[in-house]
């Protein structure tokens, strides 16, 4: 019965994206609202609770858009000296097969996540990548499911790792960077497991989409 709460809240915020209730700033929003419901519940809810949350929401909010506007003007520059059509013809000419290009680009993508946000990586390498990699007979979505397990593993990859940064923010004293490093090997060795198995069996990624929404 404990986990019941949680579970639901979880529920509720995974469920109105799947099912194409909400989009994920309305199931954040959700959420939120799930959060503050069980406070009440639980009879923990107090206006000090709430000026904390706040605060700790702004703090975390400016920090994150502070590294996304810096990663947004890097995207500039490195825009307007023509390094976008550079890696266009890189990409073009390396000549590496089809599943030599694919994996060229993811390799790109997770070392270029290490300077640049995500934001920034898809407005850049997505509309570079995609028709050249669906050129070569490759699955736009599975493609896409690749390239967004490649940014988000590499969010988690030491030193840089902008997601552990994010997680100082919020995480106890207690816990150091050094933990939080080896708290993330797990996941990372995972997120490259899924990777394998999408990459040896592309159709897993088409099944639940088609699914829940008839996508072919």
């Amino acid at each position: 019965m404990v986990l019941v709460p949680p579970l639901s809240l979880i529920a509720a915020v995974l469920g109105s994206i799947i099912f194409a209730i909400a989009v994920p700033t309305e199931a954040a929003a959700i959420g939120a609202i799930g959060g503050l419901v069980l406070t009440v519940l639980y009879r923990k809810f107090s206006w000090q609770a709430v000026r904390e949350a706040l605060l700790t929401t702004l703090s975390i909010t400016a920090m994150v858009l502070t590294i996304v506007v810096g990663g947004l003007m890097f995207a500039g520059v490195f825009a307007g000296a023509g390094g976008l059509l550079a890696v266009q013809n890189m990409l073009a000419n390396a000549d590496l097969g089809p599943w030599g290009t694919v994996w060229l680009v993811l390799i790109v993508t997770f070392v270029a996540v290490f300077v640049i946000d995500l934001i920034s990586i898809m407005l850049i390498l997505v509309p570079l990548a995609m028709p050249i990699v669906t050129g070569l007979g490759f699955d736009p979505v599975w493609f896409c499911i690749a390239l967004l397990i490649m940014m988000q593993t590499s969010m988690l990859t030491p030193p840089m790792a902008g997601a552990i940064f994010y997680f100082r923010a919020i995480a106890p004293p207690e816990i150091s960077l050094r933990d939080m490093y080896r708290g993330v090997v797990p996941f990372i060795l995972l997120h490259f497991a899924v990777l394998a198995v999408i990459i040896a069996f592309p159709p897993v990624v088409l099944w639940l989409p088609s699914l829940f929404l008839g996508f072919d």
